[in-house]
């Protein structure tokens, strides 16, 4: 533990000091003569000649041109090694830095951000931390990132600390908390300090960690307008009878002054807006906000992008994109073509299906939406296109994960799961069947529909497809004379278009995976953002996690397989805690802990200047008093006496 509050930042500077012993020298090799008036030199001839044969040095003797010039060299050598004054040392083996790169540390303040304010207090705290301390480097973004493990050098610290990036994501210190303490723990204690701006979304679940802890909040008071949420909807204009295309979006002014914004709807990469809105926002208003106009064809699928201009000290929440939904209709291929007039009936009864027929030959990737339902009656293919099946009367044997056994006849329904979503709002009594073949499922919940010791009804779904087997010929019984026939098929139709419109990418918050739909036979999409690299990641089951963006704009994802294709998912910061750009407290208060501005962190000053200018004053003292005017010499004569020639 060090002594002094303050170090030697440059060392090597001490080598100046090594002028000293030179400078000694000198003063002992020099002859000092002092000027005499005597009556006669006669006498000092023989001290001449005994002058010359002394010896070069004398004794040293203190003189004030000495003193100074030995000071002046001791304050330059001082300067140059580059002394620092520590008043508010951390006296600790080991400490944690967490540096907040949330998207509202992008904050401009002046001419430089909030991160170069954060990167600068992080240079503060380790120049305040013991020479020989341990240091690690989190940085928290929506979860915890290692920067750098615990490292002695500084210079490596320096280098970690160059590569913190914001992340345009919602902020989260809580995970960067507990990994912080338990690194601490592990290594046997120390002390921990964040660096924020408060924005943060977890802000009331903190937990105080059981160590020493020392908050320094970084940035000043700004105002921001943000776009907080986003949705997209394409139906049937009412009015016009055509396709439209609305964006809702719902703004948020923080600030103390009233702000006029203009908010425009423009296609991805397009200059010229498709519509816009001049609007006045109030301090703390939160305004919605719809933009419309009627697609192209062409239009499925593309990108759209809401703005908000003016600019403003945070750029990653002034704009937000979309995507086109596809149209509200669901494609659904009824298969074979001679199938039971009563599916075709009832699915043609659906305003919202858009419906197709096929051979059973015909169903090919190809040929097949790949978010499409597909109804085979009469069947089982083992490979099926399409996103969601259902599957009526198929032969015997192994039918996806169901078991289909031999005919019964007349079986009585006696139970159904009436929680399924199939199942809604429809009953089985009354309804009478000819014959069904027994279904034995993988477990207990995949029975839909009992009829005493045989299952007639049985679910088949896989991960990210839903499936549905009926085991027997609806023609065969009186079901589709009643009203629960009718919407057992809605509510299959339904329960897929709700997964389709769960799985089309419209819009992911950054920092956050993403599910996307592809075609069954893909096995690996590759992602690529507006400004990144290509990044590929597996596909199983027609379904692809994409990695979380950080940065707000498009992914564009293409995959492989016979039905290759690609799309675009928007990716938004869409977070009224992140776009709160204003500092605030955290509730990290406690025990040990302290909280303090990165204008109170200003604890260590350089010395070097202070004490260059002291040399530079030792020196002029040092002229000054050999260039100073002669003092009169002291005579050795009597008074009245005369100078022998």
């Amino acid at each position: 533990m060090p002594l002094m509050p303050w170090e030697l930042t440059r060392p090597a500077g001490l080598v100046l000091l090594g002028l000293l012993p030179p400078l000694i020298v000198l003063y002992l090799l020099r002859v000092r003569r002092e000027r005499r008036r005597v009556s006669s030199i006669w006498l000092f001839r023989k001290a001449t000649q005994d002058l010359a044969a002394s010896r070069p040095y004398r004794r040293l003797v203190a003189s004030v041109p000495l003193i100074l010039e030995s000071l002046a060299l001791v304050a330059l050598a001082l300067s140059a090694a580059r002394p620092e004054l520590q008043t508010n040392r951390l006296e600790a083996p080991r400490a944690v830095i967490v540096v907040d790169q949330s998207a509202s540390m992008g904050t401009r303040e002046g001419a430089t951000t909030r991160l170069e304010l954060a990167r600068a207090a992080v240079r503060d705290v380790l120049a305040r931390l013991s020479p020989g301390s341990e240091v690690m480097l989190l940085g928290a973004s929506r979860e915890a990132e290692l920067v750098s493990p615990f490292e002695r050098d500084r210079t490596r610290l320096d280098a970690a600390l160059a590569r913190l990036e914001v992340a345009e994501v919602e902020g989260r210190l809580g995970p960067a908390l507990a990994l912080a303490s338990e690194q601490l723990r592990q290594s046997g204690g120390g002390t921990l300090v964040v660096i924020t701006d408060g924005a943060v979304a977890d802000a009331e679940d903190l937990v105080v960690p059981p160590f020493p802890l020392e908050v320094i909040r970084v940035g000043s008071h700004t105002e921001n307008t943000a776009i907080v949420r986003t949705d997209v909807t394409r139906g049937i204009d009412p009015v016009s009878g055509r396709d439209r295309v609305e964006v809702f979006a719902l703004l948020v002014h923080r600030g103390e002054r009233a702000r006029d914004v203009f908010v425009t709807l423009s296609q991805r990469n397009v200059v010229e807006p498709l519509a816009a809105r001049r609007l006045r926002l109030e301090p703390g208003e939160h305004v919605p906000v719809v933009l419309g106009f009627e697609p192209a064809k062409t239009d499925e699928g593309t990108g759209l992008v809401v703005t908000l201009s003016p600019g403003d000290a945070l750029a990653s929440d002034d704009s937000a994109g979309v995507r086109v939904p596809e149209s509200g209709k669901l494609p659904v291929v009824l298969a074979p073509r001679n199938a039971s007039p009563w599916l075709r009936r009832a699915l043609a009864a659906d305003p919202d299906v858009e419906l197709f027929a096929a051979e059973l030959d015909g169903l090919s990737p190809e040929d097949v939406p790949y978010d499409a339902l597909v109804v085979v009656d009469g069947a089982c293919p083992q490979a099926l296109p399409g996103a969601h099946l259902l599957i009526v009367n198929p032969p015997e044997g192994q039918c996806r994960t169901v078991t289909v056994g031999a005919r019964e006849d007349a079986p009585v329904v006696t139970s159904w799961a009436e929680s399924d979503p199939r199942l809604r709002f429809l009953t089985f009594e009354g309804v009478r069947i000819a014959r069904a073949r027994r279904l034995r499922a993988e477990s207990s919940r995949a029975e839909l529909v009992r009829a005493r010791d045989a299952v007639v009804i049985a679910d088949a779904s896989s991960p990210g497809r839903t499936a549905t087997i009926v085991g027997f010929d609806v023609g065969e019984s009186n079901w589709p004379l009643t009203a629960s026939f009718v919407v057992f098929v809605r509510n299959v139709a339904e329960l897929a278009r709700a997964e389709r419109a769960h799985l089309v990418p419209r819009a992911a918050h950054t920092g956050e995976p993403l599910p996307l739909r592809v075609p069954l036979d893909a096995t690996r999409v590759v992602v690529t953002p507006d400004d990144g690299k290509p990044i590929e990641v597996p596909a199983r089951a027609g379904v692809a996690v994409l990695p979380a963006p950080t940065r707000v704009g498009f992914l564009h994802a293409s995959w492989d397989g016979s039905r290759a294709g690609s799309t675009l998912v928007p990716a938004q910061l869409g977070s009224a805690a992140e776009s709160n750009v204003a500092p605030r407290e955290l509730p990290l208060s406690g025990a040990h802990g302290s909280s303090t501005t990165t204008g109170d962190v200003g604890t260590v000053r350089d010395l070097s200047g202070v004490l260059a200018v002291i040399a530079l004053l030792l020196v002029a003292a040092d002229v000054w008093w050999i260039t100073r005017g002669a003092r009169p010499a002291r005579s050795t004569l009597a008074p009245g006496s005369r100078v022998a020639p």
